[in-house]
């Protein structure tokens, strides 16, 4: 299925993250795909992400960025889209499980709401000029954290939840200009981070075990690749009338029956 992804400007925050890592593989998927990728990230893995895709022909673009300062952001926008003059969509995808709980500080409640939230309505604000224009669309990446809780991330967990707040409140205020507003929920995604926090654990095996069993669709953790393909989808013509909605890619591991983990 031709998504006519060609040739749009996709503005996409957290995509240089590790190799496998879920921005950088909706990054890759996008540049297949023939959008022309703008990327947005404080880690100079970036340019050489972006690097690597000129060099296959591939127009893209990276702005290192310190997404928890509103000046780089406004930055940023600017730069990109003086360089293409158009945004056709905004993927915001920050987003880091940082254990800041109710035993943090003011300032590092702050900043995690600054960093996975705060971000996300900051670039919307400075794009969205080019989003009327476009009449393109905004895609957040949610986590279930914002829906159930964890325990010990009240910042990321607050953050996730205003974020799906974002979503609607983004559809409501902007669909007068045709402009769509989506969040995709992730829940237990094998990704580079993922791996690493298994491994810190003393019973990482038999942890990482217990969860799997719990995923109803097939007892394995969903993919970056699954979660990349429908937001390549959702962003796309194809979900020409979608707006509003909690996409959840997850095997059923947040809303299914829980009689389906009955062994």
């Amino acid at each position: 299925m031709d998504l006519n992804l060609k040739g749009k400007i996709v503005l996409i925050t957290g995509a240089a993250g590790i190799k496998g890592s879920i921005g950088e593989t909706i990054l890759q998927k996008l540049a297949d795909e023939g959008a022309i990728p703008a990327v947005i990230d404080r880690n100079k893995r970036g340019f050489e992400y972006v690097a690597e895709l000129q060099n296959r022909g591939i127009d893209a673009t990276f702005c290192q960025t310190d997404v928890t300062n509103p000046d780089e952001i406004k930055n940023a926008v600017e730069t990109i889209s003086k360089k293409y003059g158009r945004i056709d969509v905004v993927i915001n995808n920050v987003g880091v499980n940082d254990g800041v709980g109710l035993d943090a500080s003011y300032e590092e409640f702050m900043n995690s709401l600054k960093l996975n939230m705060v971000s996300y309505f900051l670039v919307v604000k400075h794009a969205l000029p080019f989003l009327k224009a476009s009449k393109g669309n905004i895609l957040n990446i949610g986590s279930k954290v914002g829906l159930t809780g964890q325990g010990g991330t009240s910042g990321y967990a607050a953050s996730k939840g205003g974020v799906l707040g974002l979503t609607r409140e983004w559809a409501v205020d902007l669909i007068k200009f045709s402009i769509r507003s989506n969040a995709i929920i992730i829940a237990e995604s094998w990704t580079p981070a993922y791996d690493a926090w298994i491994k810190t654990l003393e019973n990482g095996e038999e942890k990482l075990k217990s969860i799997v069993k719990k995923i109803p669709l097939e007892n394995r953790m969903t993919t970056p690749e699954e979660i990349a393909d429908t937001c390549l989808f959702t962003i796309s013509e194809r979900s020409s009338h979608t707006t509003g909605q909690f996409i959840t890619v997850d095997g059923g591991y947040v809303h299914l029956d829980r009689s389906l983990l009955t062994e």
